[in-house]
């Protein structure tokens, strides 16, 4: 019978910051959580808008206003440097689509990655992983890669050509950007590919299907979610050098053993960070 997996608090809103809209919020590389944000105090003109960011970095939480932003759909992640990138999900003809904000909160850089932005996560470095949804892999040359890398500039770094069909990434379902690797696990035959500076991508089969996130630790892995009655379980498994090797399945529980409900995750490293409705509290699993 499967065991359940209960997450464990990791970082919450501050109440006086609660009841505005959250617009999208995660954990960046060095475990800090980023709340970005808009309420009724904001200016917003036309498709412009202030917004602020909270960060809480574990017992300190503190503000930064940015200004203007553009994303309608936005997607945010920190810079070592005390900065932060915004990207829009969708892109559009004419206007760029991700700004770099520094330390204060100024706009200094703008430009565009691609359209249909699933995961944007910033590494140890500030360079930006990006995983693209289907509409974008096939719709528009930027995000036919499936993945790619970026430098906060807008220098194209890395991109993912796939040597054969099993690794070819319709849609990139979980992204793992850790310290040493990055993890990808894409639509349609969903292999882990595994991926690391000067090496050729290393792709492995998986027994899970559909599922949302992946943490890895040494030679462990963990699959969070799936299709349809499967969204809460945890897949654990093995890494041989072609395959994720089952070894169990467990349930993925929140730290007061309920069920989850709606959520979405961050993967870093062996850390499965979970965000459920109404998105103010991050809770954390660890594989190891």
């Amino acid at each position: 019978m499967p065991a359940d997996r209960r997450l464990a608090p990791c970082a919450r809103l501050p109440s006086a910051y609660q009841g505005r809209d959250v617009l999208h919020s995660t954990v960046d590389a060095f475990g800090r959580a980023h709340w970005l944000l808009r309420g009724p105090d904001e200016r917003y003109d036309d498709d412009l808008y202030d917004a602020l960011v909270v960060t809480v970095d574990d017992a300190d939480a503190y503000a930064t206003r940015l200004g203007p932003v553009r994303a309608r759909v936005p997607r945010i992640d920190a810079l070592p440097d005390g900065g932060f990138v915004v990207a829009d999900a969708r892109s559009r003809r004419g206007v760029d689509q991700v700004r770099v904000f520094d330390a204060l909160g100024r706009p200094v850089s703008a430009f565009t990655v691609g359209d249909a932005i699933e995961h944007l996560l910033t590494d140890e470095r500030g360079d930006l992983w990006v995983g693209y949804f289907d509409e974008g892999v096939f719709g528009d040359p930027l995000s036919a890669a499936g993945v790619r890398r970026w430098s906060s500039t807008g220098d194209p770094l890395w991109r993912h050509t796939p040597l054969s069909d099993a690794e070819f990434v319709s849609d990139c379902y979980a992204l793992n950007v850790g310290r040493r690797a990055t993890w990808v696990y894409p639509y349609t035959l969903f292999p882990l590919l595994e991926v690391r500076e000067g090496r050729p991508v290393r792709v492995r089969t998986t027994p899970v299907r559909g599922a949302t996130g992946v943490v890895v630790c040494g030679g462990r892995v963990a699959f969070r979610g799936g299709y349809r009655a499967a969204g809460d379980q945890l897949v654990l498994g093995e890494l041989t050098e072609t395959a994720v090797e089952f070894v169990a399945k467990d349930r993925l529980v929140r730290p007061d053993g309920a069920p989850l409900g709606r959520c979405r995750t961050v993967c870093r490293g062996p850390r499965l960070y979970v965000l459920e409705e109404p998105f103010t509290q991050w809770t954390v699993f660890e594989l190891g």
